[in-house]
């Protein structure tokens, strides 16, 4: 005989309310699990090809695990110093830019900064406070909160969580399968199933549209000499995952970079423009359809939403989760509300009614 509704309802919320108090408490001990976690379900279709090609799981875990070390290795002696120091430069350089632009706005609009006028004092407040406060700032969040031995730590337990997670992913999958409920094996299967195609599909196809975009919006600014080029394109990339604000806000730096740098250079000008027209171009004929496709179901509000919700609560840990939960959280309320449009409760005695006559017709 199954459970009672509400003895399932009380036994499920104290699963929630444990993992997220296990979430609160344990943020930055989990942190190298989730991650390896991830990469591995990003990595687990590529051994799988693998696998189908005639490689043993190993072999196929091993050439995936030598390559991805060989990237990261490759990423950190080339692209990570310039990261950093294009970081620091940009914001050491932040309150120079503001008095530039301060005294573009003086020769063009005097009216506009008038020497009591609330905008001259904003921005000189604002440049103030970033000459103060931006090179800490920076190097607060590249040395990081959690100390040089838990990075150390993060570096070495993030590779080998990932490693045997990818190695033993598909008996992981088989026994927690094992271990779903009889009574409601179906309907999880059909949510786990619906969750899984979310997070393929935006996780994987999403994680590598910014990849892409990120790379290429950095090699291009570089190429046309636009300082920070690689910093701006790192952000850009970064945040794709939210249509359109990725090339807004990459856009918006980029060109009023370019302004300061290149003011009446209308070419190189109009070359960083046409950067991120093009860039918007691949990622909405091309990459997006392609790699993401349209039957994803995360909506940018509620995307940003959930990161805003879990960031506050659990760190940074929790915006590694945000977008896993909130589309876990998307499908499941998907799927009651197909079950509530089937019930009784929606349908109600006039479907009822129109059954019969269509019986008796």
């Amino acid at each position: 005989m199954a459970l009672p509704v509400q003895t399932q309802v009380k036994y499920w919320s104290i699963a929630i309310a444990v993992s997220a108090v296990a979430l609160w408490y344990l943020g930055d001990v989990i942190m190298p699990f989730i991650l390896g976690g991830a990469i591995a379900y990003f990595l687990d279709p590529v051994a799988d090809r693998l696998e189908a090609m005639g490689l043993s799981r190993v072999t196929a875990t091993a050439i995936i695990s030598f390559f991805a070390i060989l990237l990261f290795v490759i990423a950190f002696l080339m692209v990570v110093p310039t990261l950093v120091s294009q970081s620091v430069a940009l914001a050491d350089a932040a309150p120079a830019l503001f008095k530039r632009f301060e005294s573009f706005l003086t020769d063009n609009i005097p009216s506009l900064m008038d020497e009591n006028s609330t905008l001259r004092q904003s921005l000189g407040s604002l440049g103030q406070a970033i000459k103060e406060r931006g090179g800490e700032l920076v190097g607060t969040v590249l040395s990081s909160a959690m100390g040089v031995i838990n990075i150390v730590i993060l570096l070495i337990v993030t590779p080998v969580v990932a490693f045997y997670m990818l190695l033993d992913w598909d008996r992981m999958v088989a026994r927690i399968d094992a271990l779903l409920p009889l009574d409601h094996r179906p309907a999880i299967r059909q949510i786990a199933s619906d969750i899984d195609r979310t997070l393929a599909s935006f996780i994987r196809g999403q994680g590598t549209v910014c990849l892409v975009l990120g790379t290429y919006y950095a090699v291009a600014l570089m190429a046309v000499g636009l300082q920070f080029g690689m910093v701006v394109g790192f952000i850009a990339g970064l945040i794709t995952f939210i249509p359109y604000v990725g090339a807004i806000v990459g856009g918006s730096l980029a060109i009023g970079l370019g302004l300061f740098q290149f003011w009446g250079d209308w070419w190189h000008l109009g070359a960083v423009a046409g950067i991120f027209m093009l860039g918007q171009f691949f990622e909405g004929n091309i990459l997006t359809p392609k790699l993401v496709g349209s039957s994803v179901g995360l909506h940018p509000v509620w995307l940003l939403f959930a990161l805003s919700v879990f960031g506050s609560l659990f760190g940074f840990v929790g915006m590694l989760v945000a977008v896993p939960v909130a589309a876990s959280i998307g499908v499941v309320t998907r799927f009651f509300i197909g079950k509530y449009q089937e019930g009784r409760l929606y349908r109600g005695l006039s479907s009822q009614a129109s059954d019969d006559e269509g019986d008796a017709e």
